[in-house]
């Protein structure tokens, strides 16, 4: 983007598979209001050959981040199990390394489905701007609540690359076996402080899911299969969310793209 923003989301074999998430995920851009021109913007990090070269089918924008070692990240991976921890800290590490090139990013798991342009509700002052499971009460900058890493945009200043430089290092060491979502947890308010980041969680109103589900198509911009476990679920009810908004616009022909 002209402020130097890319988006990207990460995926795997699995999740790249005709008929899988990816499929809804490019899907959603394009049923999306004004969310279409936003697709040469996105970078698809693949994690392994498979989901690269099926990427390369479907996208212009495709990279492959070559794994060390023997690890094998093709398959659904089982929340908090080592190779699943090792693939957050792999994502969490490209992400910083974004930052230290001078790019801003949004990261968005593939199971997100985008209605809208998310980066609207993302005021100029935050810094790191995040998606929570649950919204309570009604200050966005009020650090005490829990972070979900499937949505996040972060802007390249010296002080955010800080921020994510001592997650990785600092606190990733402090808390061994734990994925970069507990660990942002446990740190924020420390290294918020620290480095003088502004972090801000976005209202699920805006960034939905189903551990908070909203209904009000009026307003949301993105919406996450999370709190659902299993591929075949998420891909189930993801399904359905996109259903409801295909007849939500049909009944609504003011949303202009």
């Amino acid at each position: 983007m002209e402020d130097k923003t890319i988006i990207m989301t990460s995926t795997n074999e699995a999740f790249s598979a005709p008929g899988s998430l990816m499929d809804l995920f490019l899907e959603s851009f394009h049923t999306g209001v004004k969310t279409e021109p936003l697709l040469k913007h996105l970078v698809i990090v693949a994690v392994d050959a498979k989901a690269f070269a099926l990427c390369q089918q479907t996208h212009p924008l495709c990279y492959h981040l070559n794994v060390e070692g023997s690890v094998d990240f093709s398959s659904e991976q089982e929340f908090n199990a080592k190779d699943y921890l090792d693939m957050m800290w792999l994502r969490h590490r490209f992400q910083a390394r974004i930052l230290e090139l001078g790019y801003n990013f949004v990261f968005t798991d593939v199971d997100i489905i985008w209605f809208r342009n998310p980066l609207l509700r993302v005021p100029v002052a935050a810094d790191i701007a995040m998606s929570c499971d649950l919204f309570l009460g009604d200050n966005p900058y009020d650090l005490n609540k829990n972070a979900n890493g499937g949505f996040v945009f972060a802007r390249s200043r010296p002080r955010t690359v800080a921020f994510y430089r001592d997650w990785y290092t600092e606190a990733r060491a402090a808390y061994p076996g734990k994925n970069e979502q507990f660990v942002f947890d446990a740190i924020k308010h420390q290294l918020a402080a620290r480095h003088g980041v502004a972090v801000q969680f976005v209202d699920t109103t805006y960034l939905g899911g189903f551990c908070q589900p909203t209904s009000d198509f009026s307003k949301v911009c993105t919406f996450h299969g999370n709190c659902v476990p299993g591929l075949h679920r998420k891909l189930a009810h993801l399904r359905q969310v996109l259903h409801d908004w295909k007849q939500f616009r049909a009944n609504n022909t003011a949303l202009q793209d």
